[in-house]
């Protein structure tokens, strides 16, 4: 039987990137998305319920997340899913599920960006089409 492991998300990072470097040099950024849902209860009454997703992000797209994503800030990621296993101090077995991004593409304007990167100055995520105003286009957008 064939495997496909797949995961797209737009939601909100809940703060900074936190990007550090591996001992071979590779760099490495963590975030976590805040992806907001709607539903009614039985009752009927209206309720808004948060996921929260860790995302880890390799390499130069670590650095430019780093760079230019601030808590707030909307994304869209693409990546796969993959189980952390670990033993606590205590030596509990621990596990988390994450997603390991493989393309990160930033929405909503150049506010959005860190103070000092300047109007405009969030680059495009490769491949993607803009707008005159810089900003991806709306095909861009699997939704």
């Amino acid at each position: 039987m064939a495997n496909y492991n797949k995961v797209m998300l737009m939601g909100r990072l809940t703060r900074d990137p936190e990007l550090r470097y591996t001992k071979g040099g590779k760099a490495v950024a963590e975030f976590s998305l805040a992806i907001n849902s709607t539903f009614k209860t039985r009752e009927g009454e209206k309720r808004e319920e948060a996921t929260f997703i860790d995302i880890t992000v390799w390499e130069r797209q670590a650095e430019t997340c780093a760079e230019y994503l601030s808590k707030g800030r909307p994304v869209f990621v693409e990546g796969r899913l993959e189980l952390d296993k670990w033993e606590s101090k205590e030596g509990e077995k621990r596990s988390k599920l994450k997603v390991v991004a493989t393309h990160v593409q930033f929405l909503g304007g150049p506010g959005g960006a860190k103070a000092g990167a300047g109007a405009g100055a969030a680059p495009k995520a490769e491949g993607v089409a803009e707008t005159a105003t810089g900003e991806p286009s709306e095909e861009d957008i699997p939704f």
